[in-house]
């Protein structure tokens, strides 16, 4: 069985780290470039990088700080916010990063989604969503979480999967910063219609929320931010837990 992957994420907007709750109350945080190295060092298995407002304000992700944090760091990249072209993913790769995240853009034109999969390989291409539950589904949102689709998050990802995207990342937006678990039945859902890696986003609070996402859902790796940015759990004490239950990690 593959180890699963911790896998802890820098927000970044105006070129530093921040953290907000259900994509609002925005907080200053830290240096990319030194928590990027902190996790590296501390074993996380992979680092996510996401220009939160790159999207929004129609612009390019910031490349010198993508630059900078690829520099330091020894564990795969990835790096989303603003991608919408394969000039984009092709600048992004060359700067460093390992996989390429893409989700409004894809929303928009979801044949970017099979393009890119074409030219840099499925490996590469990381399908983000941004979900929000709407009665007994979910609807997937765009923009930073700012626009609600209407689309199913189910469905989306299923059809990202077919035009080639090698992960879903599954960000659960009424558990963002909420640190009271991950979104179970979402993430069940996907690994059950899915037959590529799922990666659970939003509600880690404690150590145990790892363990209930990784054994109740089934995902391949588990991304939080708040939690390890104050320092509230350590990677390695995760790691230990998840052992102890049996969970293959890599120590």
């Amino acid at each position: 069985m593959l180890a699963k992957r911790i896998v802890p994420c820098l927000d970044i907007r105006n070129g530093r780290v921040v953290k907000g709750q259900q994509f609002k109350n925005i907080k200053d945080v830290a240096d990319p470039v030194e928590l990027g190295k902190r996790y590296s060092d501390e074993g996380a298995d992979e680092l996510v990088f996401y220009d939160i407002t790159a999207s929004y304000e129609g612009r390019s992700i910031f490349l010198d700080v993508v630059r900078a944090v690829a520099e330091t760091i020894t564990i795969p990249f990835t790096v989303g916010g603003g991608v919408g072209s394969l000039e984009d993913f092709d600048a992004l790769l060359k700067a460093g990063a390992d996989k390429v995240s893409v989700n409004s853009a894809a929303v928009r034109r979801p044949a970017l989604i099979r393009e890119a999969a074409e030219v840099y390989g499925s490996q590469c291409v990381v399908l983000s969503i941004d979900a929000k539950r709407y009665g007994d589904s979910w609807h997937v949102y765009v923009k930073g979480g700012r626009e609600d689709t209407g689309l199913d998050a189910i469905a989306w990802a299923k059809q990202g999967e077919a035009l080639g995207a090698g992960e879903i990342c599954i960000n659960a937006m009424d558990q963002d910063g909420e640190t009271e678990g991950f979104a179970i039945e979402l993430c069940r859902r996907l690994t059950k219609e899915l037959h590529i890696p799922v990666i659970a986003s939003g509600g880690a609070g404690k150590a145990e929320d790892f363990v209930d996402v990784f054994t109740q859902a089934q995902v391949d790796a588990a991304l939080a931010a708040s939690i390890f940015h104050f320092r509230r759990v350590a990677i390695s004490d995760i790691k230990r837990l998840l052992k102890s239950k049996g969970i293959p990690v890599r120590l």
